[in-house]
C-alpha cells in the first residue's frame, strides 16, 4: 500500500507523545495541521488544528524531507502532549488529512525498500525492541547499527569477485592457463567457505542469547528443587512443601544473569509413579532435561543421589541442604538456600556459565533462523563449487551462493560482476 502514513511511536500515558508521519505529500499535510512549514530539521513551536480550524493542541513540528529521512520518504514528526484525547483528535485530523494508520512494521519496510536499511538491519531493530537484557540490547544494536552487514559486505565483496573471476576462467577456457590460476581460484573459495562456517558457529551462540538460555532443574522429591529456584530468581515462584510430588508441572522463570536471559525451570521430582498426573509431569521433566541449555543435577541428605543426565548436556551436581549435618560429595557444589550458604558461588558459576555459551566472539554473529539457514545455504554452495572441475557448474554454484547473500541483505547484482570483470580482467577488449 501507498499513500501518506502515520502511527505513534511512544507509548500512552507519558507527558508527551511522538507522531511520526511519512509519504509523498507529507509536506503539504503538516503545512494543513499546522500552518508554515519549518526548516528541515529544525525544531519548530506550532499549533496543530483539524481541518475546520478547531485547535487540537499545541507542540513541536520535525520535517526530514526525502531522501534524507528514516524512510527515505518525506518524513515528518509530531510531538504533542501525551493524553489519550490529544493522540486520538491528532489522529482523526490527520485521517480526514488524508493519511491512513500506518500496519505493522510499515515505517521500517518502506525505509528497506528505499535502501536506508537491510533486511539485517530491519531485523535487528526489531530485536533491539524486544530486547530483555543488556546483552541482548548490545548484540541487537550491532545488527541494526550496520555493523553485521559491514561484515558480510566483505563476504559480498570476496563472492562477486570469485564470480568475476570464474567468468573470465570461462571465457578463456580455450587458452592454456597457469595450474596456479585453478588453485588460487580453489584457495580463495575455501578462505570464504571458511569465515562463514565461522560466523554459523557464532551464531549458535547468538541465537541463544536472542532466544534465552534453558537451565533445568532435575532431581528426585523433596530434595529442594522448588526452594533453590525460588533462592535464585529471588521470589516465590514455585511452591514449596514437605509433601512429595507437590511440583506436577514444569514451572519457568525468567531472569537475568549477567546480562544474559535465562529461562530457569523447576521440574516434577523424577520417579516411579502410578499417578497418572505425575507420571506425565516426569515425563515432561526428562523431556525438559533432554532440551536443555544446562542442567543443574540436585541431591540432597542422606544418600545424596543425583538424577542421571542426558547426553550431550552440561550440567553442574549441587547438593542443597548443606546446613544439615551430612557431608556432601566432593564432586557437587554444596548449598543452603534456608541460609543463603553457597548461593553467592552457585549464582556466580550459572553467569560465567550462560555468558561462555552466548559468547559470539568478535566476527559476524546472526542471531535468527532465517539468517542462519542463508549462511547453510552459503556454506553449502561453497563447497560444492570446490567440488566440481567444470567452470560452468562452479560459476553456478557461485551464484547459488550469491543468492544466498540476497536473501540475507538485499540484491546482488549482475552489474556488480560485469563492474569486476571489465576492471580485472578486461573482457571484451
Amino acid at each position: 500500500m501507498i499513500g501518506i502514513i502515520f502511527a505513534p511511536a511512544s507509548g500512552i500515558g507519558g507527558a508527551i507523545s511522538l507522531i511520526r508521519i511519512s509519504g509523498a505529500g507529507t509536506d503539504a499535510l503538516i503545512a494543513a495541521l499546522a500552518g508554515t512549514l519549518p526548516k528541515p530539521r529544525r525544531a519548530a513551536l506550532r499549533d496543530f488544528r483539524a481541518p475546520d480550524g478547531t485547535v487540537l493542541d499545541r507542540g513541536i513540528l520535525l520535517r526530514f524531507p526525502a531522501p534524507n529521512s528514516y524512510t527515505g520518504e518525506d518524513y515528518a514528526e509530531l510531538h504533542v502532549h501525551g493524553g489519550r484525547a490529544v493522540r486520538s483528535a491528532i489522529a482523526n485530523a490527520l485521517v480526514a488529512l488524508g493519511a491512513r494508520p500506518a500496519e505493522a512494521g510499515e515505517f521500517s519496510r518502506r525505509a528497506f525498500g528505499n535502501g536506508k536499511l537491510d533486511l539485517l538491519e530491519a531485523e535487528g531493530i526489531a530485536d533491539l525492541i524486544d530486547a530483555e537484557t543488556e546483552a541482548q540490547r548490545r548484540l541487537a544494536l550491532d545488527q541494526a547499527g550496520g555493523a553485521m552487514s559491514r561484515a558480510i559486505g566483505a563476504w559480498r565483496e570476496a563472492l562477486v569477485g570469485l564470480m568475476a573471476r570464474q567468468a573470465a576462467l570461462i571465457d578463456f577456457s580455450d587458452e592454456d592457463l597457469p595450474s596456479e590460476v585453478e588453485a588460487a581460484m580453489l584457495a580463495a573459495i575455501a578462505t570464504l567457505r571458511d569465515e562463514i562456517v565461522a560466523a554459523l558457529g557464532a551464531g549458535t551462540a547468538a541465537e541463544r542469547l536472542r532466544e534465552g538460555i534453558d537451565i533445568v532443574v532435575l532431581g528426585a522429591p523433596n530434595v529442594g528443587k522448588s526452594t533453590l529456584v525460588n533462592a535464585i530468581a529471588g521470589e516465590e515462584v514455585a511452591i514449596v512443601s514437605e509433601t512429595p510430588g507437590t511440583t506436577r508441572d514444569a514451572i519457568g522463570v525468567r531472569i537475568d544473569l549477567g546480562g544474559v536471559p535465562v529461562r530457569l525451570i523447576d521440574t516434577a521430582g523424577l520417579r516411579e509413579s502410578t499417578d497418572a498426573i505425575e507420571a506425565e509431569g516426569v515425563r515432561r521433566a526428562r523431556a525438559h532435561g533432554a532440551r536443555a541449555d544446562f542442567l543443574l543435577l540436585i541431591s540432597a541428605p542422606p544418600d545424596f543421589m543425583a538424577p542421571e543426565a542426558p547426553p550431550g548436556i552440561e550440567t553442574l551436581l549441587v547438593a542443597t541442604k548443606s546446613d544439615l549435618p551430612f557431608a556432601p560429595p566432593d564432586n557437587a557444589l554444596a548449598v543452603s538456600a534456608k541460609t543463603g550458604a553457597g548461593m553467592a558461588t552457585l549464582i556466580e558459576i550459572l553467569k560465567a556459565r550462560v555468558m561462555d555459551l552466548t559468547d559470539r566472539g568478535a566476527g559476524p554473529a546472526l542471531p535468527r533462523p532465517r539468517q542462519m539457514t542463508c549462511l547453510r545455504d552459503m556454506v553449502a554452495a561453497l563447497d560444492r563449487a570446490m567440488a566440481v572441475s567444470a567452470p560452468e557448474l562452479r560459476a553456478e554454484e557461485l551464484q547459488l551462493a550469491a543468492n544466498a547473500v540476497a536473501r540475507l541483505t538485499g540484491v546482488i547484482g549482475v552489474e556488480d560482476v560485469l563492474d569486476q570483470v571489465f576492471s580485472s580482467f578486461c573482457i571484451g577488449k
